[in-house]
């Protein structure tokens, strides 16, 4: 990554466009199927430059399908524009020396293998650093390096083993994952928090580190309060369907024609919802006075509350609420989410690349008044800038990455 004299990054000439926050920054990912992809398209939305490596059958997620988009696998296109992609066989010498020459050139490198499973390949981070001292060296596992490195990290298997799967679902039925592999997404963003604080760091000391992320960790560390339960009060968490443990009314309650979330976070949201409800005297039972006292005393409150929800339907209550500061929302399908934010004027949906390539894809949601993140390429096919990539590779170490930004 190119700096000025004084350490800087230097912006763009005048009348050049806005570039990315990490603009000059080249990222060897040899990471596959979520997490790791989902990092190194985050860095690149943020104007770093991308290299995915691929082995010739290209990454698991190419046939994860359905749903597809031209035959190719929406997972795959979800977290993957930005990149440039080769193939190489990391057991064949001379791709194995183009996969060594990336490493060595790179800010920073993504993994996602196995423990211990690049070291063969001189690819490892103790064998990258010792060549490349500057490297920030990202490493995304399951259950870390220790005693869990043997196990497989499927998010699937993190859910079920971190305990999220046992606060999921109805309270009288079976355990559910969550509706997206949450803990790859959130390991992913995880991981993008660590190589820039690791980045930063190399901005002063002129090193780089190695960054160690894992799902398991990950997975505690998201489940906040409930884990805060147990390690801090001593108390298992337990299923509670889509109420909440510390707060009522926090879920979703029935109205005339479904269901609408409706929240009272505080006494005031509490007040302004009786106030419109019509059941003003419940703000003199000491039953409900404050949250804790609603929280302990909810079997008693929600038919109180359903009883006037009822008469009403959801969007003439969602209207009728927020109007009088009560928290709620409909529970919408996903089409009907993204149709809200591009109602909000967030313009959630971005298209990557142009003509037949082009790509609508789900837009980053950090925004930078001076640095904007950019979407130059689509997901790339496998191999698709191979050629150019070895050509590059084989040259001179100084040579600018082909292609520019993206």
């Amino acid at each position: 990554m190119s700096t000025g004299p004084d350490g800087s990054t230097p912006g763009p000439e005048a009348g050049e466009p806005a570039r990315g926050p990490l603009d000059g920054l080249l990222v060897a990912d040899f990471s596959r199927i979520l997490a790791g992809p989902y990092s190194s398209m985050l860095l690149s939305d943020m104007g770093a430059q991308v290299v995915k490596v691929e082995g010739r059958g290209g990454d698991d997620t190419r046939t994860w399908m359905p749903p597809v988009r031209d035959e190719v696998s929406t997972y795959y296109l979800a977290v993957n524009r930005g990149k440039r992609s080769i193939g190489l066989d990391l057991k064949d010498p001379d791709d194995l020396a183009l996969a060594q020459e990336l490493a060595d050139r790179a800010d920073v490198v993504i993994e996602n293998f196995k423990p211990g499973g690049l070291a063969k390949y001189g690819l490892d981070h103790a064998s990258v650093s010792a060549r490349n001292p500057r490297v920030v060296y990202a490493s995304i596992t399951g259950f870390g390096a220790g005693a869990g490195a043997a196990l497989p990290g499927y998010d699937l298997m993190v859910q079920a083993m971190s305990g999220l799967m046992s606060l999921t679902g109805d309270p009288d039925g079976s355990p559910y994952r969550a509706g997206i592999s949450v803990f790859d997404v959130m390991s992913g963003m995880q991981a993008t928090i660590g190589i820039l604080a690791a980045l930063t760091h190399r901005a002063t000391s002129g090193v780089g580190q190695h960054v160690e992320v894992n799902l398991l960790s990950t997975a505690l560390s998201g489940l906040v309060n409930h884990t805060s339960a147990w390690v801090a009060g001593g108390t298992v968490p337990f299923r509670m369907g889509n109420a909440h443990p510390s707060l009522f009314p926090y879920e979703p309650l029935p109205v005339a024609d479904g269901e609408l979330i409706v929240i009272a976070g505080n006494d005031g949201q509490f007040a302004k919802l009786v106030q419109v409800l019509g059941l003003p005297e419940l703000l003199e039972d000491p039953r409900f006075a404050h949250n804790q006292d609603r929280t302990a005393n909810r079997e008693a409150l929600r038919p109180l509350l359903v009883d006037r929800l009822m008469t009403r339907t959801r969007d003439e209550w969602f209207r009728t609420l927020l109007d009088a500061g009560v928290p709620c929302a409909p529970i919408n399908t996903v089409d009907e989410g993204v149709a809200l934010a591009d109602e909000l004027g967030l313009e959630p949906v971005v298209t990557v690349g142009e003509g037949e390539r082009a790509v609508p894809t789900v837009r980053n949601p950090v925004r930078f008044s001076a640095t904007p993140a950019g979407y130059d390429l689509p997901p790339p096919a496998l191999d698709e800038h191979g050629a150019a990539l070895r050509a590059w590779l084989a040259g001179p170490d100084d040579a600018p990455l082909p292609g520019g930004r993206g």
